[in-house]
C-alpha cells in the first residue's frame, strides 16, 4: 500500500485558485486552521512564515508521493519556500500535516490570516 500524505494548503493550491490542478487527483479532508499562530503576506502570491500573529485558514488533502513531488517542484522547497510538517486543527481534532514557509515576510500583511481576503475567487 502507498504512504500517503497530509498537505496544508492555504494559497493559490486552494479550490479555485489556479494551482489547485495539481491536487485534482487528491483527497479533499477539509477545511482547517493552523495550531499554532504564524503570519500570512502575499504579493500577488501568499507567504506564510515563522512569525506568531494569527492562525492561518486553508484545506486538507491527502496526497502522494507523486502529488507531493510535484508540490515541492512548483514551491522549489528547499530552495525558495520549505516544507515542514506542523500540526493543523481539522474539524477541531489536531492532526499532523506538511506546510510550505517562506523565509521572510513579504509583501502586504493579511491579518485574518485568510488569503480569500486578500485575493477573491
Amino acid at each position: 500500500m502507498e504512504k500517503k500524505f497530509y498537505v496544508f494548503v492555504y494559497g493559490t493550491l486552494r479550490k479555485g485558485y489556479w494551482n489547485h490542478r495539481l491536487l485534482e487527483n487528491s483527497e479533499f479532508l477539509g477545511d482547517a486552521i493552523t495550531k499554532e499562530k504564524y503570519s500570512l503576506y502575499a504579493d500577488g502570491i501568499p507567504y506564510v512564515v515563522k512569525i506568531p500573529k494569527t492562525h492561518i485558514k486553508g484545506e486538507i488533502y491527502e496526497v502522494d508521493k507523486e502529488t507531493l513531488k510535484r508540490l515541492d517542484q512548483l514551491e522549489e522547497h528547499p530552495d525558495v519556500y520549505y516544507r515542514e510538517e506542523i500540526e493543523v486543527l481539522l474539524n477541531g481534532k489536531p492532526i499532523k500535516a506538511w506546510i510550505y514557509f517562506y523565509p521572510y515576510p513579504e509583501g502586504e500583511f493579511i491579518p485574518s490570516g485568510d488569503y480569500k481576503d486578500y485575493r477573491k475567487i
